[in-house]
């Protein structure tokens, strides 16, 4: 009998246990991802960047736009891509317009592929940094201003910078 409370206890245990780990794996998840920009995940506020400009090397900057599933939005970047220098600052336009008639709150999510290179693109200045308000069937370009880090390994050539746009709320 004391077998087996010995080994309900020691069950028991490994269930708290991995619940626990289970649960703390989201946040460790995320601060990986923000150390070694796996998951193409971008810094969530402007970066601070000095041109040191590698005029031998391009690489293509590709630019996705896409919408959440059921958002009432029209959403796409204005160019499809740019060749860019390495520790060039550039500028790029996303546009988006409230499809409802009635105003809306949105915001972008970015997103770096490969993942890798995710450290390697700075953004000076992005609208994904704020919410965005639309009056009724509002439209208006957005801009960012970015950088290919010069540290960009070698291998990589395409760079693709892709925001999803969603509704937050509706204003009131």
């Amino acid at each position: 009998m004391k077998r087996h409370r010995e080994l309900t206890f020691k069950l028991a245990l490994m269930c708290v246990g991995m619940f626990g780990f289970g649960f703390a794996l989201v946040p460790l998840y995320d601060v990986f991802c923000e150390i070694t920009g796996l998951g193409g995940r971008t810094a969530g506020e402007a970066q601070q960047v000095t041109e040191n400009v590698d005029y031998d090397r391009t690489v293509r900057v590709e630019f996705v736009g896409s919408l959440a599933s059921g958002a009432p939005w029209e959403f796409r970047p204005t160019q499809s891509h740019m060749i860019v220098h390495p520790g060039k600052l550039y500028e790029t336009h996303y546009f988006a317009r409230n499809l409802t008639g009635r105003p809306l709150v949105g915001q972008a999510t970015p997103s770096v592929s490969p993942g890798i290179a995710a450290k390697h693109f700075k953004k000076v200045h992005c609208f994904c940094f704020t919410q965005q308000e639309f009056e009724p069937h509002e439209g208006r370009e957005m801009q960012v201003l970015f950088m290919v880090d010069p540290d960009l390994p070698e291998h990589i050539d395409t760079v693709t910078l892709g925001y999803t746009f969603f509704a937050l709320d509706q204003r009131s």
